[in-house]
């Protein structure tokens, strides 16, 4: 097996060992090479002999390339039929010879993307014949150059592919380093540019993103007189008009001494989330109403697995509007409605095609129960005129009913229209007839898709502990990685947010206690669990956790664990006696880390658990007392 490597620096490796020396003197490797990127592997000897040795006498030159076929007969494994010279025209056959960049066009033919670009990772550098040069061969020079500058448009957009692959999937985390690459190897390619944007703003890095387009924009104007698609413009505004419920940097980043937070990778929800993308793209592409359920039970990643759909329909241009409903919204008429009305829907572009008494009505929604179907449904279709709408309804399980009505009449109506309703919910008692009115929907009058979420695998998890002790001292001992995975799967029972959390705390020091009775119990879920139902491992995490948030945090998780609720930023300000920007950059921090939930009207724990934890065992009684009195006080 001859292998030629041509991306990165230049070589030859025969049946996996290195050739003799005069294989790789310049011309011979030109030569080869040459002749196994020309049309059908072929060559007249008179155009070989201009392009490598046109320095030279005619005489001198046909010798010069006769001594060069001699040599590479010789020291290759090519008989006759390998390397033949068919008059005056050379043939290497095909098969002869592997050229690393022809792997590379086999891959990227078939859209292998991931192993195009592990193929170019070997190589390091991505350059065609890098540091091969021919100073008396200019004529070979020219062809060098072209050709490398189609193998860096090849490479760039096999880079470029990868990382959007890796986009939707939920990986970004591994797609910023293949986006790091490609803008390497060619910073004016604009689709490289457009993926990397949205890589970094989803790795919640949105000023790396905009200097990257500013970047771009700059050489483009300075080295061509040209300006940004008009595609890469808007994906640039959305990205400064922040793209997430609440866009933020990195907020450990700005915080001297406090280590930088990372985001766990989705694992065991690929499948979901590549479902629900195509759902969504899908009603883009044939402008029609759809559905997207996600079911199941709580600390399953749903809320995590919606957000990472709705950055991906902000990606696509998308306005998203959202809520996320707590029991007690059960009980509050309209309060859905209002809450997507808070985050959005009233003021997002294209709103204004709808009447005015249609914006009225949905205002003041009480006043004019019997009016509201037919005005969110005229609403929602102004908006999905101008750009696609996607409205999500978290926890939809504890939306009130009158919200729930007027959402699914929207659905009814059979005008085209991209608009997505993306649906979290648990399968608990007592059902809710208008959720299962959207599932008896679903496929048969309206397009879309169910995805149910369970306990995330051992192999997982195994990834997990991989991914989150990569730094650490312990992650150098495969063994106990996966003594640690395995304990991990038993004391979390495969609940994603308990597996991140415990893994964190691992990664913090936490050592893991004793072996105890198997849980939950059967038919429980986590947010029906009590602290003392909790492995000693799961509450030993929790309280770590908290340890390591700042103060300012620990304030703030303090006074939403003693209220049990979700709790408007204002009453928080109050309760936790801080000042307006100390609680923002605490919220900032608490939701990054999965901690807390955000929407319109307010804040809350991503589990009852966490809450109960801290409120157990964080919190002295004149805390809780002194806590009540600040958020039941008048703020007047």
């Amino acid at each position: 097996m001859i292998e030629c490597r041509t991306i990165g620096t230049w070589g030859l490796r025969i049946d996996g060992r290195d050739p003799d020396t005069e294989l790789t003197w310049k011309k011979n490797f030109a030569l080869l090479v040459y002749l196994a990127r020309s049309p059908r592997r072929t060559r007249t000897r008179d155009h070989v002999i201009g392009m490598l040795w046109a320095d030279k006498p005619e005489h001198k030159a046909k010798g010069s390339l006769n001594e060069a076929l001699k040599t590479l007969r010789r020291k290759l494994p090519l008989d006759e039929k390998g390397l033949t010279t068919d008059g005056e025209r050379l043939v290497l056959t095909s098969g002869a010879i592997e050229l690393d960049i022809e792997r590379l066009e086999c891959l990227a033919g078939i859209g292998d993307w991931k192993q195009a670009t592990e193929l170019i990772a070997q190589q390091g550098e991505c350059v065609f014949l890098a540091g091969l040069y021919l100073k008396d061969a200019p004529e070979f020079e020219d062809w060098l150059a072209a050709e490398r500058a189609a193998v860096a448009r090849r490479v760039v957009d096999v880079l470029t592919r990868r990382a959007s692959e890796l986009f939707d999937l939920g990986r970004s985390h591994e797609a910023e380093p293949v986006s790091d690459q490609s803008l390497q190897v060619d910073a004016l390619y604009e689709p490289a540019v457009r993926t990397a944007m949205s890589v970094y703003a989803m790795c919640d890095h949105r000023a790396r993103a905009l200097h990257v387009y500013e970047q771009f924009e700059a050489k483009l104007a300075d080295q061509l007189g040209a300006a940004p698609s008009a595609e890469t413009v808007a994906l640039a505004n959305r990205i400064k008009r922040g793209w997430g419920s609440r866009e933020r940097e990195s907020p450990t980043a700005a915080r001297p001494g406090t280590e930088p937070a990372r985001r766990a990778p989705l694992e065991d929800r690929v499948e979901a989330l590549e479902r629900l993308v195509g759902g969504w793209r899908a009603c883009v592409r044939h402008s029609r109403r759809s559905i997207l359920i996600v079911e199941g039970d709580p600390g399953m990643g749903k809320t995590r697995l919606v957000a990472e759909l709705a950055a991906r329909a902000r990606v696509d241009g998308a306005v998203v509007v959202q809520i996320r409903a707590v029991e007690a919204d059960l009980g509050s008429p309209f309060s859905g409605l209002l809450g997507l009305c808070r985050d959005g829907l009233l003021t997002a572009p294209g709103v204004a095609g709808a009447a005015p008494a249609a914006l009225a009505v949905l205002r003041d929604a009480a006043a004019r129960p019997d009016r509201l179907s037919p005005a969110l449904d005229e609403i929602v279709q102004a908006i999905a005129e101008e750009q696609p709408l996607v409205m999500v309804l978290d926890d939809a399980q504890w939306l009130d009913r009158e919200s729930l009505l007027a959402i699914v009449a929207t659905l009814r109506n059979p005008w085209p229209a991209r608009i997505a309703l993306v649906v979290t919910t648990t399968r608990q008692p007592p059902p809710r007839p208008e959720l299962e009115e959207l599932r008896a929907r679903l496929g048969r009058e309206v397009a879309g898709a169910t995805v149910r979420l369970g306990p995330l695998s051992l192999d997982a998890i195994r990834r997990m502990t991989q991914w989150t002790l990569s730094l650490s001292e312990t992650a150098r001992d495969a063994e106990r990685r996966d003594r640690i995975a395995r304990r991990v799967a038993a004391d979390s029972a495969g609940i994603p947010l308990l597996a991140v959390a415990l893994l964190d705390a691992i990664a913090s020091g936490l050592e893991l206690e004793g072996v105890r009775d198997g849980w939950p119990r059967p038919g429980q879920t986590l947010d029906e669990t009590f602290p003392g139902d909790l492995p000693d491992n799961v509450v030993g995490a929790i309280r770590i956790m908290f340890g390591r948030a700042n103060p300012d945090a620990q304030k703030v998780l303090t006074v939403l664990a003693v209220t049990g609720k979700r709790v408007p930023r204002s009453v928080l300000e109050r309760a936790a006696e801080l000042a307006r920007d100390r609680v923002l950059a605490a919220l900032d921090d608490l939701e990054w880390k999965q901690w807390i939930t955000a929407d319109v009207l307010g804040y809350a724990f991503v589990a009852r658990i966490f809450a109960d934890v801290v409120n157990r065992d964080m919190v002295s009684d004149t805390q809780r007392l002194r806590i009540q009195e600040l958020a039941k006080a008048n703020p007047g």
